[in-house]
């Protein structure tokens, strides 16, 4: 998927209505990734501090979800229905997110002064020379994002694009759970929004920083370079906690869900540091390292100044370290609550341990207040 380059804070490739008027309508952010599903739902105090009034994570089976497909809908459904019950929401608007490989996304600039309605014209015409599929087959949105920088009197327009039977898919998801889905977003789009957040907190709130957001997934791990809010470049690799797992069960001979189970609970022999989880950890900081070696040869940039990491494996003990003598660039474990009140139904201990995971739900629920 081409990096979109812009500031836009999110797609809707469904119709929000009138959503984010000025009621701010309660939401709730829903996560669905290859090993679980997250919710967030956030609020806002007198003073505009964000609440975190729900959080809660359901773990899923392995192959339900593959490469973003999902494989076991009612399954799914079904944990999708114990993590709202989990988390005690009551709001039934709901935001989700399509990975970005499903996702077409394109900037293009069309003469400005034009009606709503006249852009949806022009878009769908432009539309046509960039998405391989008929129109009838896909759910298409746009936004603009400004005068642009490169033709006077024009304006930028961001275009998404994704197969129908993806929207459809979870928004059905949504509905068999009860909820009613009223965004659905692109994965990439919603973690950038929740970390532009904490880059505000950096030197100089993070103005002209590079910073390279690594999402530690099960099986993949994103990366996306960001830079006063945009998207400068992307890459996606084949590692993740997943290979954790079957180190596990060569080591010790575990079956596949005992060894994730024994993963989740720290339920290991006492060799397992030194003998499985250190070589594991090196390993995924050469990889980090690696990625940043393709954008610095691929870009003109030859350095980061920050490196972000979220997702169920960014908390492994020794990562940051590794990473920081592997890259020579700082790193932390994102925490995309900071700085966040927190609401009676959190159970605060629980939602700091798990916290990295939850960067994108966490971006989906934000999406109540993006104007």
């Amino acid at each position: 998927m081409e990096a979109p380059g812009d500031d836009f804070e999110g797609i809707a490739l469904i119709d929000i209505g009138s959503l984010f008027g000025r009621k701010q309508a309660a939401l709730v952010g829903v996560d669905i990734s290859s090993s679980s599903i997250k919710l967030v739902e956030l609020s806002r105090d007198k003073a505009g501090r964000f609440v975190v009034e729900r959080c809660a994570l359901e773990p899923l089976e392995r192959d339900w979800i593959t490469d973003g497909n999902i494989e076991k809908f009612d399954e799914v459904a079904e944990a999708l229905r114990r993590v709202v019950k989990k988390s005690g929401a009551r709001t039934k608007n709901v935001a989700m997110a399509l990975p970005a490989s499903a996702v077409i996304t394109k900037r293009i600039v069309l003469p400005g002064g034009m009606s709503e309605q006249e852009l949806e014209v022009q878009v769908e015409s432009e539309a046509n020379q960039y998405i391989p599929f008929s129109l009838d087959e896909v759910s298409l949105d746009f936004c603009v994002i400004g005068p642009s920088v490169t033709s006077q009197g024009d304006v930028d327009v961001l275009i998404a694009a994704s197969r129908k039977e993806k929207v459809q898919d979870r928004q059905g998801l949504a509905e068999a759970a009860g909820l009613k889905p009223v965004v659905i977003d692109v994965e990439s789009y919603a973690s950038r929004l929740a970390a532009g957040r904490l880059i505000e907190g950096l030197p100089e709130q993070g103005k002209n920083a590079l910073v390279a957001l690594f999402e530690v997934g099960s099986v993949n791990t994103s990366m996306q370079v960001i830079r006063n809010g945009e998207s400068i470049y992307d890459r996606d690799q084949a590692f993740g906690g997943a290979q954790l797992t079957q180190l596990i069960m060569r080591q010790y001979g575990f079956s596949q869900d005992e060894a994730e189970q024994k993963k989740r609970s720290g339920d290991l022999p006492d060799d397992y540091p030194n003998q499985v989880l250190k070589p594991f950890v090196d390993s995924t900081a050469q990889e980090v390292a690696r990625a940043l070696q393709f954008f610095f040869t691929s870009t003109p940039h030859n350095r980061v100044d920050q490196i972000m990491l979220a997702g169920g494996g960014a908390s492994m003990p020794g990562l940051v370290e590794a990473i920081m003598e592997q890259s020579s660039a700082p790193a932390t474990i994102v925490n995309p609550f900071e700085g966040m009140e927190t609401g009676s139904g959190v159970r605060l201990n629980k939602m700091t341990r798990e916290a990295p995971s939850y960067l994108t739900a966490c971006g989906l629920a934000m999406r109540r207040f993006a104007q």
